[in-house]
């Protein structure tokens, strides 16, 4: 986090890391990790990573160290383009921001839809509609990177502009 980087190969003991995270802010200082530098983590090894915090963190400069074999971004744009063409050749996954991190949009499309209509739904069928846009916005993206052979990033490109010109088709341009 912006205060440092702690690493354990034996895995941290994340109910202590959050109670000292309450504590003093950050990460910096975790008596069950050692310290490692920014360098340091971006090169861990690790199966998935998920910059989930400030944009453009993975950069020409570091994405060639990255050992993950997937990265999800969590956060908005964590991820310069250089770098991505870097990871797509290294082949690392990439699910791209637009589509890893669409729960709260889609959630605060939810709230604005029930506050509109007086409808309030629960939390269950909140989750349960959540769970079945994502898995569909998901598909298209996955069907679309195989159908073109393209990264996840560019078919939600696809999908989108896709999108788009089929809306102006159908409503045509208006002032």
């Amino acid at each position: 986090d912006h205060t440092g980087g702690v690493a354990n190969d034996k895995g941290l003991n994340v109910p202590k890391l959050l109670d000292h995270v309450a504590k003093t802010g950050g990460v910096a200082g975790f008596k069950g990790g050692e310290p490692i530098t920014l360098a340091e983590f971006w090169a861990t090894k690790c199966d998935i990573m998920i910059p989930a915090a400030l944009e453009g963190q993975i950069t020409k400069d570091n994405a060639g160290k990255i050992k993950a074999r997937m990265l999800i971004e969590g956060a908005n744009g964590p991820t310069t383009p250089e770098a991505d063409d870097i990871l797509n050749d290294k082949g690392v996954l990439v699910v791209p921001d637009v589509i890893a991190n669409a729960g709260g949009v889609t959630v605060s499309y939810f709230e604005w839809v029930q506050d509109f209509s007086s409808f309030f739904w629960d939390e269950d069928e909140i989750n349960q509609r959540l769970i079945g846009i994502m898995k569909k916005a998901f598909e298209g993206v996955w069907n679309t990177a195989q159908e073109h052979k393209v990264s996840l990033r560019t078919a939600t490109y696809i999908v989108a502009c896709t999108r788009i010109l089929t809306a102006r088709d159908l409503r045509g341009l208006y002032p």
